[in-house]
């Protein structure tokens, strides 16, 4: 009878985080607890097919594109096809090391905290709400301990939420200067009467209406330079009278020339408290041009009114459209703090999932389990399985977990459907492996006891049995240090053609498989 030695797996859809940083742990670290993927201490383990440990995250990751092969086993120059091809789906939870891990003491990472515990209270109860972490401000994106948020947001931020005191209008801090430049709240005051409190949008009537405001002196378009108040311009008019007169000399005699040179006459008489011009009899041209004069200076009047309007219209769009921006940043805000709600929701689910997951692997392997060394596995499905092996999707498949007492030694195990080594493609192949149990400190060492593996006929006629007994030198029967040992067994142990047509060991298809473990001596 031939034996072959073979690695074992186990599926785990888990997702996770990247490992814990190696500056939390306050022992020195093993190379056991470290992430051949991060080389950071594991974060929910799961072990390879060829040994090696990685965080669960960083496996998915790693073979997110498909199965890659296992750098760790080619620096340790022990690489061996398939057994160091990294494939997600055939690694499985390593709770001992997890356990191992969790228990080990753990101190936090952020300068100014005296945080310590154990790796599991890290995770569970501090990492991602120490006070002396650095966080960033959502706001302004600045790094900030988190201990100082909320002072950061009340006082320091410059990108904090403040209402204009005047209009009511939201702005950041580092707006609210620029929006009092343009704020028609804004109280203003005026220099000529000193009134205060005067709202921007209103300043310009009443500079209009100030009875200090000075204004131009009318009679500026031919050189007047006085400059006067809103309310005493016939004050400065009967003072200047002669002055003004003076000025308009000039323009009198301009037009007494053009008339001696054949232009159009205008008189210039002289009325109490006026100056006007008439035109002289005949002179039908300065009377064509009075009304067409009139009429543009109210064209004019009418165009400074329409852009008076315009511009207080433009000033108001203005006001209204810095008010939409800062509501759409506002609602930018919102939508990110959601974003960050939602993706912490995430992780807790995710954390919630791989708890679900291994509660349900636990009660799989409660329900199947023995503790007298006899185990029955029966193995559904048998046609679409053994086309998975063919395929090469799923090469082999692990029975439930059973025991030779229930303090006993922790047994399981391995069949492929297409045969392994000398019995591939022709053979069952059906190995049996030690499994790391709870009490493998109380137990003998090397496992020794007789195994027996059987197929069952179901017309209970002729079943197929082979036995052997451990090979003690064997590292397959030393205490487990890992989830599982390597596999030992019967690779030749049915020719397939024996559930080829109506076959007794393949009824309904299903085949049942029987390993009965000598206790002996036990």
């Amino acid at each position: 009878m031939a034996h072959i030695s073979v690695d074992c797996c186990s599926p785990s859809p888990c997702v996770s985080l990247p490992g814990i940083p190696l500056s939390v742990l306050s022992v020195p670290m093993e190379d056991k607890y470290k992430c051949q993927q991060c080389r950071q201490v594991l974060r929910k383990p799961v072990q390879a097919m060829c040994g090696h440990r990685f965080c669960v995250h960083c496996l998915r990751l790693l073979t997110s594109s498909g199965p890659k092969p296992c750098e760790a086993c080619r620096q340790e120059e022990i690489y061996e096809e398939p057994m160091s091809i990294l494939n997600s789906d055939q690694a499985f939870p390593d709770n001992a090391a997890g356990r191992e891990i969790a228990s080990l003491p753990a101190r936090c990472l952020h300068q100014g905290c005296t945080w310590t515990g154990s790796v599991k209270e890290y995770e569970a109860q501090h990492e991602g709400v120490c006070d002396y972490e650095q966080v960033q401000c959502e706001a302004c994106k600045n790094l900030i301990l988190r201990i100082h948020r909320e002072r950061h947001a009340d006082r320091e931020c410059e990108a904090r939420t403040l209402n204009c005191k005047y209009c009511k209008v939201s702005f950041t801090y580092n707006e609210i200067k620029a929006h009092d430049e343009t704020c028609v709240k804004f109280p203003l005051q005026c220099k000529d009467c000193g009134k205060k409190k005067i709202p921007r949008e209103k300043f310009n009537d009443h500079s209009r209406s100030c009875a200090k405001s000075k204004t131009a002196c009318p009679f500026s378009e031919v050189g007047c330079k006085a400059v006067i108040e809103n309310g005493k311009p016939s004050d400065h008019e009967q003072a200047s009278t002669m002055e003004h007169l003076r000025l308009l000399l000039p323009m009198v005699l301009s037009l007494v020339h053009g008339r001696a040179d054949g232009l159009p006459a205008l008189d210039w008489q002289e009325d109490p408290g006026c100056l006007y011009r008439a035109p002289e009899e005949g002179a039908h041209g300065g009377a064509r041009a009075a009304p067409a004069a009139v009429d543009l200076d109210k064209k004019v009047s009418a165009l400074e009114n329409v852009v008076c309007v315009l511009n207080r219209e433009v000033e108001h769009n203005s006001v209204t459209l810095e008010a939409y921006s800062h509501q759409h940043r506002l609602d930018q805000d919102k939508m990110e703090n959601l974003g960050n709600k939602v993706r912490q929701l995430e992780r807790m689910l995710t954390m919630r999932d791989l708890q679900l997951a291994e509660t349900e692997q636990l009660l799989r392997e409660m329900q199947f389990c023995t503790f007298d060394g006899v185990f029955v596995w029966k193995i559904s499905e048998f046609l679409r399985r053994r086309q998975d092996a063919l395929a090469g999707r799923t090469p082999a498949m692990f029975s439930p977990a059973f025991y030779s007492s229930k303090y006993g030694y922790k047994m399981c195990l391995r069949l492929y459907l297409n045969g392994d080594g000398t019995g591939r493609g022709t053979h069952l192949s059906l190995f049996f492996v030690v499994m790391r149990g709870k009490c493998d400190a109380l137990l003998k060492w090397p496992f020794s006891q007789k195994v027996t593996l059987m197929l069952l006929d179901q017309n209970n006629r002729e079943h197929i049995i082979d036995a052997f007994r451990p090979d003690v030198t064997s590292t397959s029967f030393q205490q487990p240090i890992s989830e599982m040992n390597i596999a030992s067994g019967c690779p030749l142990f049915c020719p397939l053609a024996k559930l080829a047509g109506k076959s007794s060991y393949l009824r309904n298809d299903t085949i049942f498989i029987k390993a009965i473990v000598d206790l002996t001596g036990l």
